[in-house]
């Protein structure tokens, strides 16, 4: 297996667990965002908002650059990429012995 380090593996989960921050990873996917643009869409005070992209810049699946008083958010897809390789170690390891069961299940009926 590979190995991974559980902390920031825990963090991106942690972070892609909550609805509003895989929408605002959705909507940074098409380009760089302000603060103010990313809270637009939601009925939630600017400072919620905050919190969601602090969690997200935690997990280092965002990335903020101040430019004076404007705070400019990024999407980092590198956290995605160990999360995805994760999913998908686990996925061959099921789908290996989920078949390994059924070709022994069908010996049993023959």
């Amino acid at each position: 297996m590979v190995e991974y380090n559980n902390g920031k593996l825990d963090a991106t989960f942690s972070a892609l667990s909550d609805p509003t921050r895989r929408a605002i990873l959705s909507r940074l996917a098409t380009g760089n965002l302000t603060v103010s643009e990313i809270a637009e869409p939601y009925e939630m005070s600017l400072a919620a908002v905050s919190k969601h992209i602090r969690v997200l810049t935690n997990a280092n699946l965002v990335s903020q650059q101040k430019e004076g008083r404007i705070r400019r958010c990024r999407l980092e897809p590198g956290a995605l990429k160990t999360a995805a390789q994760w999913l998908e170690y686990y996925k061959r390891f099921w789908e290996e012995n989920l078949q390994s069961l059924e070709r022994y299940i069908d010996t049993l009926e023959e």
